[in-house]
């Protein structure tokens, strides 16, 4: 049992922030960020919130897809930057789009949450008879815990959505997810807390991070992330592949998490493959974390650079830390 991409959409906000621009805030410049990252520019957000968006890339899915919104049966959404505590960004799109009958949640996998969303999107398909469609959505705010005095991260981050309408496929598909939370310390983002009233004393719980580290924003060792990252991308095809027993070089495409085009020249490298397989957009889309892979796929339709009867490999990584890959006949 397989899954089938019946038709994708994407929202990115109209704001386009270039390496120049943000020279104009921190000490940087263009050929700094383009040679170390493969970036040029990148969309941010000018207020739209993270439901907002998603329900733009979720709605052009379905309109593209020709469904019938209240034929969907589950609406998963991939986020780091939901705008509420509670409900679910998911409630907030199934509220806009009138997908009454759907049940829907939120996961937090960070970069990899697309495809941990495909992977439980799967899982419903194969055990729920009566899920006819499901919805799939990461959209993400990077800008609002991006700390834009650190150089060394602002480069990166960007903002996003996009969606994609599932359905029951008899086509390969194959799947893997993993993670090593003792990598957690490397990148992350506190929340913090009001403490309550009759909170006295309280002790100091070590969770790995900077005591003193800022709160609400991203913190990230850049270098431990990308050893991690040039491992974990070709590790994580290479899993799901061995379930089985597929040659990696009989993988049509990879659309990979658009984390930084180093990265994705040096896993490429290890894996073997041509780097023409891999699309990459991230020299004008940035890092927009778990909805990176989903707008790459979401254009890549668009450009008709996919076609039916391929197969095709996403692979996320990231905080978490978390990886995994799909593999699946398109």
């Amino acid at each position: 049992m397989g899954i089938r991409i019946l038709a994708s959409g994407a929202f990115t906000p109209s704001l386009t922030v270039t390496n120049d621009d943000l020279s104009t805030i921190v000490d940087t410049n263009d050929e700094w960020i383009r040679t170390r990252t493969g970036i040029s520019s990148r969309r941010m957000s000018c207020g739209e919130p993270t439901w907002y968006m998603g329900t733009q890339a979720a709605k052009q899915a379905i309109e593209r897809a020709g469904i019938d919104p209240l034929d969907i049966s589950y609406i998963i959404d991939s986020t780091i930057t939901g705008d509420f505590f509670t409900p679910s960004v998911a409630c907030v799109i199934q509220r806009e789009i009138g997908a009454k009958n759907a049940a829907a949640f939120d996961i937090s996998a960070a970069c990899s949450g697309f495809v941990y969303g495909l992977d439980i999107a799967n899982r419903y398909l194969m055990t729920d008879d009566s899920a006819k469609y499901i919805l799939v959505v990461a959209n993400e705010n990077l800008s609002y815990i991006t700390n834009f005095t650190d150089r060394s991260s602002c480069i990166l981050f960007a903002d996003g959505a996009a969606a994609v309408v599932l359905e029951k496929s008899n086509g390969l598909f194959t799947s893997w997810l993993g993670a090593d939370g003792c990598g957690m310390k490397y990148l992350y983002a506190k929340t913090g807390h009001v403490p309550n009233p009759f909170e006295h004393d309280a002790p100091y719980m070590d969770d790995g991070t900077d005591e003193e580290g800022p709160v609400g924003v991203l913190v990230q060792n850049g270098k431990e992330v990308y050893k991690f990252a040039v491992k974990a991308l070709p590790h994580a095809v290479r899993m799901a592949a061995d379930k089985i027993g597929m040659d990696i070089a009989d993988i049509d495409r990879f659309i990979p998490h658009q984390a930084n085009i180093r990265i994705i020249e040096t896993a490429a490298k290890n894996l073997g493959v041509d780097l023409d397989k891999f699309y990459t957009n991230i020299d004008h889309t940035g890092n927009t974390s778990s909805a990176s892979i989903p707008i790459a796929l979401n254009e890549a339709m668009e450009n008709g650079v996919i076609r039916r009867g391929e197969k095709v490999c996403f692979v996320g990584f990231g905080a978490g830390l978390t990886l995994g890959a799909v593999i699946f006949e398109f």
